[in-house]
């Protein structure tokens, strides 16, 4: 399917607009977790669809961090705090939101000029238009998401946090927009895979059919890990059971279905020591699929030269990711520690995909 007209030169420039907004989304996601890792989430206690106008004098200032002291947050962790201490917190959240919303700008203004000059097709700006729709959801989502902190707590938390549910979702949400993006450049810049071109050998299509049948499962396997850790995160579950590979002294820990009668399978995600304990489970049945599915296809001279690269690529960065999260968990999850493995997590997923976009059959030219 043609997304971009115009010959060679309109491609590469609406190829380059595209992969500047994977990076802009990709910072979204990373400045988003170092909000949470320094627990700023919780400063901005409303949210408006629209422009948010930051306090600008030390009287906006007072009555923000008025507000602010109504929330549970600064009643039961935050209590004597300074406005200074506060502007900190109230700047991280508000740049994480601003950035999000300069976001659309970036896509509205280029998306104008290049359909002015006939490069964007029909399909491709249907694209865009859903992926604005789900940005501009994922704005609501996120204070959704918020506000859960700064209600009532439904949660036996020692401090006030978000819901680990709606983090989720919020989380997948951002993933979910990065796939599409990533997938509609990738489109843009190959869009023939390898075995779909005209002199594709018998032996390309066969191998590149044996080792997509594995890499599908093997992407969303690496999913629900990545999500998986929105759990830790919600839980705070990265500063309890310090230790690599025990947890507790123990291979499973003795709280793992601690809330079980209490709760049913909410234990699995609410309960700190079970969640952490899925979390590293995921995590390492992932590096061994990958290790497996990369044993087993590293050496096919048959596939393309770029897929050999994406499969090796996907192994390193598992096993950096795995060591990095490892690494974290040792260290008490410091900010820059827990940052760098939230942008892991999207790199590794990154990979993936750009792996199986290599993979495209036949059949799935029009995907």
């Amino acid at each position: 399917m043609t997304l971009v007209v115009g010959g060679e030169r309109a491609t590469r420039r609406v190829a380059w607009w595209l992969g500047g907004g994977c990076a802009w989304v990709f910072s979204m996601v990373v400045l988003g977790g170092m909000t949470r890792l320094t627990r700023s989430g919780l400063s901005m206690t409303d949210w408006k669809f629209e422009y948010e106008h930051p306090p600008l004098t030390d009287e906006d200032w007072a009555k923000e961090f008025e507000k602010y002291k109504q929330s549970p947050e600064y009643k039961k962790s935050n209590l004597g705090m300074t406005v200074e201490e506060y502007k900190f917190i109230y700047w991280m959240e508000y740049g994480h939101r601003m950035w999000g919303r300069v976001l659309g700008l970036y896509f509205v203004a280029p998306l104008a000029y290049f359909a002015s000059k006939g490069y964007v097709t029909s399909a491709l700006a249907k694209r865009l238009g859903v992926f604005f729709v789900l940005g501009a959801a994922q704005g609501m989502i996120g204070w959704w998401m918020v506000k859960s902190g700064l209600e009532e707590q439904e949660f036996s938390y020692d401090v006030p946090r978000v819901s680990p549910y709606r983090l989720a979702t919020h989380l997948t949400g951002a993933f979910t927009i990065y796939t599409g993006m990533l997938w509609t450049t990738l489109n843009v810049i190959y869009p023939v895979s390898p075995s779909q071109s005209a002199g594709a050998s018998k032996a390309l299509i066969d191998a590149t059919k044996r080792l997509h049948r594995v890499v599908h499962p093997l992407a969303g396997l690496i999913g629900v890990t990545a999500i998986s850790g929105a759990y830790v995160a919600g839980m705070d579950a990265g500063r309890a059971y310090n230790t690599f590979p025990l947890m507790g002294g123990r291979w499973i820990p003795e709280e793992y279905l601690d809330q079980w009668e209490q709760k049913g399978w909410r234990n699995f995600f609410e309960n700190t020591a079970a969640v952490q304990f899925d979390h590293r489970v995921l995590a390492l049945t992932t590096l061994a699929s990958v290790s497996a599915v990369w044993l087993g296809h590293r050496n096919s001279t048959a596939l393309h030269p770029r897929t050999r690269m994406l499969l090796h690529a996907l192994l390193a960065t598992t096993a950096g990711q795995v060591t990095l999260g490892v690494t974290t968990l040792l260290h008490h999850v410091p900010v820059e520690l827990g940052s760098a493995h939230q942008a892991g997590a999207l790199t590794l997923f990154t990979v993936v995909l750009a792996l199986m976009h290599s993979l495209r059959g036949p059949k799935r030219l029009r995907i």
